[in-house]
C-alpha cells in the first residue's frame, strides 16, 4: 500500500483508506471513496497540486491532501 502522493503519472490505483478523519468527509463528498479507482493525470510543474480522475471527473488535490489517501496498486486489464 502507498500514499496517493507517491504514485506516478498515468498510473491507475484503487483507494484503500484514509489517514485523516477530518479530510475523510471532504474527500468522500468529492467521490473519493474506498474501492474507487483513481488515475493520476497531471502534476503541476513544481509538483503541487496533482490532477486525478475519479468517478468520471477531474479533481485537483494538494500533496498534503494526497498524503492522507492510501491506495493499492493493482494489475488492471
Amino acid at each position: 500500500m502507498k500514499k496517493l502522493s507517491e504514485i506516478a503519472i498515468g498510473k491507475k490505483v484503487r483507494i484503500h483508506s484514509f489517514q485523516d478523519d477530518e479530510l475523510l468527509l471532504k474527500l468522500m463528498e468529492m467521490g473519493c471513496i474506498p474501492g474507487e479507482f483513481i488515475t493520476i493525470d497531471q502534476v503541476a510543474p513544481l509538483g503541487d497540486p496533482i490532477s486525478i480522475s475519479v468517478s468520471g471527473y477531474f479533481l485537483s488535490l494538494r500533496l498534503n491532501e494526497a498524503d492522507h489517501i492510501f491506495v493499492e496498486e493493482e494489475v488492471i486489464p
